[in-house]
């Protein structure tokens, strides 16, 4: 697998790298468009193309090392590669590394919050996304990724931003006090102090790419008009990193397609600009 940036040895190595991205190809439990497996190889093939400093933090965030590990490749099932995920992202947290996860389909995003929900007290689950994810089973597993979210609320809070689709199934299990939805958004930042208000001294985010507006991100499996812009986003990002530690993140659901690379790069650059405000933070 190509590795994030297309960094150097001397940049990648893991035992001298600060960051490391783990892969996680998996789409076993997608229930649309097929493809998610292909998102984490898509993002490091994008991100070999970017620029490796950051405008708005001055920064090159590359320079602290950025390892990509080998990927999960558990896929016999959902449960066992949560199992998988978990294991490996226990053995680098353990590690001190900052650990970002790249999917696969939102289900990857399981294993890796058990690991951080074990580690970090005062934690909360940001969620970025589409649908709410708060199914207690579905078709027959409670770690489709129609469930995700729910089984992290069993782990620690959460906080859910840029929904836009719930089936009535869920209503009873969402906290709406902790929900924006799409429509209270879209066309104003006045949420984003709130929602930041809600979140503990720890925070794990969680991006679902369909998040964001179908015309900057059409390439997942389960679009969704009326999405979340770019520059809102990041913002967003922005906020919660100055006011809380982003103790880790995952970035899901790219769904890449051969006739348009902008999404995938839009996927890898939005991962290295949340790096760029997280470790500059740090320097400050």
């Amino acid at each position: 697998m190509t590795n994030f940036g297309g960094l150097p040895e001397e940049f990648s190595k893991e035992e001298t790298s600060a960051i490391v991205i783990l892969p996680v190809p998996y789409d076993g439990t997608s229930t649309w468009i097929k493809g998610a497996d292909k998102g984490p190889q898509a993002i490091n093939e994008a991100s070999s193309n970017m620029e490796l400093y950051d405008i708005e933090t001055d920064s090159e965030v590359y320079l602290r090392g950025i390892h990509t590990s080998a990927p999960v490749t558990e896929t016999s099932g959902p449960e066992m590669m949560s199992a998988a995920v978990y294991e490996r992202a226990g053995h680098y947290l353990d590690r001190g590394k900052y650990l970002v996860v790249t999917g696969g389909e939102h289900s990857v995003s399981i294993g890796s919050m058990k690991a951080f929900a074990e580690r970090y007290n005062e934690l909360t689950f940001l969620q970025i996304d589409a649908h709410s994810d708060m199914r207690n089973e579905y078709e027959g597993s409670g770690h489709n990724h129609a469930c995700v979210m729910a089984r992290a609320s069993e782990m620690a809070p959460v906080v859910q931003v840029g929904i836009r689709a719930v089936d009535s199934a869920e209503l009873s299990l969402i906290n709406t006090e902790k929900v924006f939805f799409a429509h209270q958004i879209h066309d104003n930042d006045k949420w984003m102090d709130k929602a930041v208000s809600m979140l503990t001294e720890n925070v794990y985010l969680t991006i679902d790419l369909d998040a964001l507006d179908p015309s900057i991100m059409p390439s997942t499996g389960t679009p969704e008009p009326g999405g979340m812009g770019w520059y809102q986003t990041l913002e967003f990002i922005r906020k919660v990193i100055a006011a809380r530690n982003l103790a880790g993140f995952d970035v899901v659901e790219l769904c890449p397609s051969k006739d348009n690379k902008a999404p995938d790069f839009l996927a890898a650059k939005l991962i290295y600009m949340i790096l760029s405000m997280q470790f500059a933070k740090k320097r400050t």
